[in-house]
């Protein structure tokens, strides 16, 4: 079964991905039963007498009381009408009986987009759960949407020079930018990062803490700092930062694993067990590196071979860490001692372990989304996760899919943004298509999906040439046949659009074959199998899939592929056969970086149709969950 297919028409680069091993493609093809009568349907169905009703929910299900600014989009993206909600709700009357992106921006939460159907004498009820914005990215967006446009490009041109460690062009564009926003902290905090690479560690300090006098809670001014005075070994200067770092975004693993560091070199070493478990639980193996300070802190409390356990593992993924072998060294030497405990045989200056690499540089305008391992979406808590029962019922759902679905069809809306060197966004391209996708189980244990489009006569490229495949598959993830290829946690229980739902970890595992997905350069070219790692919100009650978000775990550097990541949005759709009600994509962003290029697009699908079926179904609301 292949999940996603990045096609580069052009010349000969032609970029596949592929689930099974099988690789099928094809930018215009045969357009199942109903596609036409479907797209006549879109056209004609634009009567002014049709009702939404909005209504905005916080991660609690409660209503959201702020002023939220509501606009009725297109599927062109042109503003149709737009009202302000009051007490999480708003009306739209006598508006076309059509399909809209419903956009809501409200301060103190991410930006929301849904795509749905106002139906002709109908009012539809539309609930958006919204989330909040971290303290973190408050900061940033309110500085971001305060810089002028000259600012903005000069902060990308100089992290790009930042990252180039090309310094002198760095500061220059540092100073550009600071005279066009001066006060700003973001540009202090970067003036720090440009001190701490030239070798001026007293002036980066002084930069990250003018930061924090003009942004209090800026995260990586904060870790930054603290990291810069645990260097120092000011271990009792660096603690107020590391703490404020915690409580200013609890569910950041950098944060914890400095923490973590901090409490270590004290001498607290329960206290830096809790923060180094709790950093690898919200970061997983991206928190690797405090492991060593975890295998520290654990032999200060005397727990000897869980600790050596830790440090041994760790050296087999990470050989060439010196830090981390000297204190493996002292353990042998405390191993061979006169039996001291190992809570006071190792000498304080062995436990100095680094974690600057918890202070990592974001990318350039956060062009990108954050990767799925460096923040932990909050969960409910106090409530137990049965993983297994989550992953069983999950897998019969996914196997229920294949077998029900034969082929279906649906209207798919493409817009497309460019994104320069800088991170600014480009003028919007969209393309309209018919899509169909067939599913088929030719022996057990291989599925095989393969994904048509057309444009109904018009050109069927997408911008560029990159073809965007297998989102409606992308779930099957956890059938059984692929599952088992993946270390699963449940993080916990949270809430999707209001209805509860299981949080769920997934990442390729190293001892199993990597089946999901593979990338080929050329119709006739080589493979690159890519481990993914990604989190679903699974529903509590039907174990359906509401929402899926994947990353790389590593970059393909043979064809340049340095970042891939993909949010799907999940909704039911009826079709009139029993038991075929199925969770199909209703929308998807999807970002990727390949040999230069930063393309962020978002998929909207609509109309769906179930093989021989020759009535139009339509995405439905959740039902309501307790």
């Amino acid at each position: 079964m292949y999940l996603r297919a990045l096609k580069y028409l052009p010349a000969t680069a032609i970029l596949h991905v592929t689930i099974g091993g099988l690789v099928y493609a094809q930018t215009a093809g045969p357009t199942a039963t109903g596609a036409t009568e479907l797209t006549n349907a879109i056209r004609l169905n634009t009567f002014e007498n049709a009702t939404l009703d909005v209504y905005l929910k916080g991660a609690d299900g409660k209503p959201v009381e702020v002023a939220a600014v509501v606009t009725l989009l297109q599927l062109s993206n042109e503003a149709y009408r737009q009202e302000t909600a009051k007490a999480g709700h708003v009306r739209f009357q006598s508006i076309k009986a059509t399909e809209y992106f419903v956009q809501v921006i409200a301060p103190g939460y991410q930006t929301a987009v849904k795509q749905v159907e106002a139906r002709k004498d109908e009012t539809r009820q539309v609930t958006i759960e919204l989330r909040e914005l971290s303290v973190e990215d408050v900061a940033e967006n309110a500085a971001y949407r305060a810089l002028a446009p000259k600012a903005q490009k000069e902060i990308g041109k100089a992290l790009e020079r930042l990252r180039a460690q090309k310094l002198d062009d760095a500061r220059s564009h540092l100073d550009a930018a600071n005279r066009a926003a001066p006060n700003q902290a973001e540009v202090q905090y970067l003036y720090g990062v440009y001190a701490k690479q030239v070798g001026d560690a007293e002036q980066a300090k002084s930069y990250w803490t003018k930061a924090l006098e003009l942004s209090p809670k800026h995260l990586p001014a904060l870790l930054s700092l603290a990291d810069a005075l645990l260097r120092e070994n000011h271990e009792a200067e660096a603690l107020p930062y590391a703490t404020r770092a915690v409580e200013v975004e609890p569910t950041s693993w950098r944060a914890h694993v400095i923490l973590a560091n901090v409490y270590l070199r004290q001498g607290s070493a329960d206290a830096a067990v809790k923060e180094a478990e709790r950093a690898m639980e919200l970061g997983h193996e991206q928190a690797a590196m405090v492991q060593p300070v975890l295998a520290g802190a654990l032999a200060r409390k005397g727990e000897k071979e869980r600790a050596v356990a830790i440090l041994q593992n760790y050296l087999k993924e990470h050989p060439l860490d010196d830090q981390a072998k000297k204190l493996q060294e002292g353990f042998e030497r405390i191993a061979t001692s006169d039996g001291r405990s190992a809570a006071s045989a190792l000498p304080a200056e062995e436990l100095s372990l680094s974690t600057s690499g918890a202070a990592a540089l974001p990318l350039p305008l956060s062009w990108l989304p954050p990767d799925v391992d460096e923040k932990m979406p909050p969960v409910e808590p106090g409530v137990t996760c049965a993983l297994e029962e989550v992953l069983e019922k999950a897998g019969k759902r996914a196997q229920v899919f294949v077998k029900n679905v034969e082929r279906f069809t649906a209207s798919e809306f493409l817009k497309q943004e460019t994104i320069d060197k800088w991170g600014i966004a480009g003028a919007a391209e969209t393309r309209k298509f018919n899509y169909v996708a067939a599913i088929e189980e030719p022996q057990p244990g291989f599925l095989i999906v393969e994904e048509y489009r057309d444009s109904g006569g018009s050109p069927a490229e997408f911008p560029g040439g990159v073809e965007t495949s297998g989102l409606a598959a992308l779930a099957l993830i956890f059938h059984p046949y692929y599952a088992g290829n993946f270390d699963m946690t449940c993080e916990g229980l949270t809430r999707w659009n209001g209805t509860p739902a299981w949080q769920v970890h997934f990442r390729q595992r190293r001892d199993k074959p990597n089946t999901v997905r593979s990338y080929r350069l050329g119709l006739e070219g080589p493979s690159y199998p890519v481990a993914l790692k990604g989190r679903a919100w699974i529903l509590r009650d039907s174990f359906d899939i509401a929402r899926l978000e994947t990353d790389l775990i590593a970059p393909v550097p043979q064809i340049k592929l340095v970042a891939d990541h993909t949010a799907i949005e999940y909704g039911p759709v009826r079709f009139h056969i029993p038991d075929a009600e199925m969770w199909l994509p209703q929308s998807a962003e999807v970002y990727y970086d390949w040999r230069g290029k930063r393309i962020h697009r978002r998929h909207s699908f609509s109309h769906y149709l179930l093989f021989v079926v020759d009535e139009k179904q339509h995405i439905a609301e959740p039902k309501p969950q307790n």
